[in-house]
């Protein structure tokens, strides 16, 4: 909990500018400035700008609001996501292949969807608990583009969208986002048991051994080298192994990000504040209206990426 607090605390600046860009708040200009390739464009201000403007406005410590109620949402979270998890069987119950040993299950399909089943409801149970905190942390972060103190605190903004919304109002946007995060925790196990099983397990090629048709020299003083071997052989489809989750995981999660941005939207939109409402975002009957506007607009990936923001042909925007 408290690894998960700190990374939370380091976090918050780039949340906070990542959610004011998904609902297309541009406070600054659009500079000259070179892409990847060198190649002159006009771009948006990105992260570092961003957050100089914030400074600029509220000082340093406004880079950090919203961050009560998350620091909430992540420590719950966590505990949830724990007790869940801990009402399922353990791993040693799962029924071992033939010819496998007790210390080295087997990593089959079966167990892959067991596992992950396990942690999709684990995951599910702890967004649906806190999710109430993630929409005051949102709303607590627009709340920059109008200048208004509607959600100055955690419990007075329970007690305000209890008041003007009811029940519903604290699970706004939650839909799209259990659909992000499930299709995300699939995709990602998922492909990591491909890679992991067909392309690092079979692509890594071992020793013959005895009755393989190879005839080889005894060599009674190799037997050191072919355990260093062994080792190395070991540590590396180890580390690929890790390298695939890593992958596979940021490969989900850019897939799913439209869900991300959608639920965001739809937590704040039509609240009471500046960012829910014209002209950043009209008013969505549901969130699969917003998405296909979204759509329509070709705005599925605003706010994806902090960094080298092209300005978008036929666009345009007002700043301050």
């Amino acid at each position: 909990v408290l690894l998960g607090s700190g990374l939370t605390v380091l976090s918050q600046p780039l949340m906070y500018v990542k959610v004011l860009v998904q609902v297309g708040y541009e406070p600054l200009p659009p500079t000259l400035g070179r892409n990847i390739f060198g190649r002159q464009v006009y771009q948006l201000p990105g992260l570092f700008s961003y957050a100089k403007h914030i400074m600029k406005v509220d000082g340093r410590a406004g880079l950090f609001k919203g961050l009560a109620p998350r620091l909430c949402s992540s420590a719950i979270g966590t505990v949830v996501h724990s007790k869940v998890k801990q009402l399922f069987p353990s791993d040693s119950s799962f029924p071992l292949q033939p010819g496998a040993s007790k210390k080295e299950p087997v990593s089959s399909l079966e167990q892959v969807l067991k596992e992950t089943s396990q942690e999709m409801v684990a995951r599910s149970a702890a967004t649906l608990i806190t999710h109430p905190f993630h929409v005051i942390t949102l709303r607590c972060m627009v709340q920059f583009i109008g200048r208004e103190t509607k959600y100055s605190g955690t419990l007075s903004a329970f007690a305000t969208i209890y008041r003007e919304e009811g029940i519903l109002g604290f699970f706004a946007g939650l839909i799209p986002r259990l659909l992000g995060d499930i299709l995300s925790l699939w995709l990602c196990n998922m492909l990591a048991y491909l890679i992991d099983t067909y392309a690092l397990e079979n692509g890594v090629g071992s020793a013959p051994g005895p009755g393989d048709g190879v005839f080889r020299e005894p060599r009674p003083r190799a037997g050191g080298i072919q355990v260093l071997l062994l080792l190395l052989q070991v540590s590396t489809m180890t580390e690929m192994k890790n390298y695939s989750q890593a992958v596979t995981g940021f490969f989900a999660s850019m897939l799913t990000y439209p869900f991300v941005l959608v639920s965001n939207l739809m937590a704040v939109n039509n609240c009471g504040l500046a960012g829910g409402l014209l002209p950043y975002a009209p008013t969505y009957s549901s969130w699969l209206d917003c998405w296909s506007q979204l759509h329509r607009e070709g705005n599925m990936s605003r706010g994806n990426s902090l960094f080298f923001r092209k300005v978008p042909a036929g666009k345009r925007y007002v700043w301050e």
